[in-house]
Parts: structure tokens; C-alpha cells; sequence
């Protein structure tokens, strides 16, 4: 019997997140938007939804301004969060434009009104953009300050009934110990929600995870710098960790 062909096989996860960070978005620069490296990731998007997988995306806005930092040198917290949502809407504008010029139909949905640029945030109409193949991309986060992306990524990510929560990283998955800065560091093919909380693995704040784990959607942690890596974790392949309640051991 012929071996079935991976790029016509199901899918493992249909329905998907993907959480970008925004310092993703600046490529080999210091500051903001690097178009070169946003096709890039637009590609891979293109390429996902062409085989069938239903997405949408949340982007941090660190490549512009971060709340918290700007609250670590003497601004409100409130006011800096408040930008730094501002800043994740401009980083879903970038994408959306990108995508539409490879010709992905995309709607951008603001937790905070803004009607002249992007939709707001309405479940039931964001649902139907992704039933219909568009890809949905959530921007200011949940409207609200003290929280993270990673949480608004959570947050979404159940609402929309996902299979998965995907995180594109700078590395192929969760860690021992920072890879680039020990060598000894294993990598983990699976590891449990509470595992990550416990040994403080940092791969998405406490909130996303503990909603992750009350929801039982599984995180898959995986670098999108390789070729086809998007592709792979969709179809259940390559190299990434999965975070669930199964648990696993580094190698």
C-alpha cells in the first residue's frame, strides 16, 4: 500500500493560534518592522492556510515600545500598557498588508475601538472570518492593561476553539536552560502545564498557561526561522515541544 503523502495527510491541528512576539517582526534590526522578515512569515501563513489549517494570529508589540518597560523608567503603568497595545496594532497592520498582497484575505480585530483602521473584536464575527478562510489577526491585546499578549493569545486562542496554541520562536522548543546561553540545555519533546509553572520555564507568562491548562489546549512551542516548520507542527512533525497535561522528559 503506498505511504500516504504528508502535505495531502489530515491535519493534527486544524483550528490554530500562532503567537508571535513583536521583536520576531524586527528580523536582524534593533527597532520596528522588517518587512523582508515579515514575507517570511507571511509565506508560511499563506502556506498553512493553503493546506487547510483555519488561523489566526496574535503579535506583541515589544519591536515598538513594551509596557513594562517603559513602566520601569518612571511612566504609569496603566498609560504605558496602553501604548504598548497601540504598538500591537500597528504590528497587525503590517501583517495584514503583507498577507494581502500574497493573497490571503485578513481581518484585523482591535480589543480597543478603532474603527477607522480595523474591526472591533467581536467573537461571533471573527469565528465566521475563519469558517469563511481568513485569516484573523487579534491586535491590543484584551483592552486592558496588566496583562500580556501571551495572555490576550490565550484568551483567544479558547474563545476561537482551537486545537492548539502555536508560540513561533527564535528556538525549536521549550529548554532546560536558555540554549544560547547553556550548552548542556535539553530539549523537551512534551513536558505538562504544571511542570513548566513549577521549574519557571518562562516560555509564556503564568496566566496563559494556567488558562491553556484549565481549557486542555495544548501550547506547541516551535522556531518559525526554519523552512516548513509551520507546515510540520500542523501536520504533527518536526521538531517542537508540546506543553499539555501529558508531560514528557528532555533529551
Amino acid at each position: 500500500m503506498a505511504s500516504e503523502n504528508p502535505e495531502t495527510s489530515p491535519l493534527k491541528y486544524k483550528r490554530v493560534l500562532l503567537k508571535l512576539s513583536g521583536e520576531a517582526l524586527m528580523g536582524p534590526g534593533q527597532f520596528g518592522i522588517d518587512i523582508p522578515t515579515v514575507e517570511q512569515f507571511a509565506r508560511a501563513i499563506a502556506n498553512a492556510r493553503a493546506a487547510g489549517a483555519e488561523i489566526c494570529l496574535v503579535i506583541g508589540g515589544g519591536n515598538i515600545f513594551r509596557g513594562m518597560a517603559g513602566a520601569a523608567k518612571g511612566m504609569e503603568r496603566a498609560q504605558a500598557d496602553s501604548m504598548g497595545m497601540l504598538a500591537t496594532v500597528m504590528n497587525a497592520l503590517a501583517m495584514q498588508s503583507v498577507l494581502e498582497t500574497q493573497g490571503v484575505p485578513t481581518r484585523v480585530q482591535s480589543a480597543i475601538t478603532m474603527d477607522q483602521i480595523c474591526e472591533p473584536y467581536i467573537r461571533r464575527r471573527a469565528q465566521r472570518h475563519m469558517e469563511k478562510g481568513r485569516v484573523v489577526i487579534f491586535a491590543a491585546g484584551i483592552g486592558n492593561p496588566f496583562f500580556t499578549t501571551d495572555t490576550g493569545a490565550a484568551l483567544r486562542a479558547i474563545e476561537m476553539n482551537c486545537d492548539a496554541l502555536l508560540k513561533g520562536t527564535q528556538v525549536d522548543g521549550v529548554y532546560t536552560a536558555d540554549p544560547k546561553l547553556d550548552s548542556t540545555a535539553m530539549r523537551y519533546d512534551e513536558i505538562a502545564y504544571q511542570e513548566l509553572l513549577v521549574k519557571d520555564l518562562r516560555v509564556m507568562d503564568s496566566s496563559a498557561v494556567s488558562l491553556m491548562r484549565d481549557n486542555n489546549i495544548p501550547i506547541v512551542v516551535f522556531s518559525l526561522k526554519e523552512e516548513g516548520s509551520l507546515l510540520n507542527v500542523l501536520h504533527g512533525r518536526g521538531k517542537s515541544t508540546t506543553i499539555s497535561n501529558k508531560g514528557g522528559v528532555a533529551k
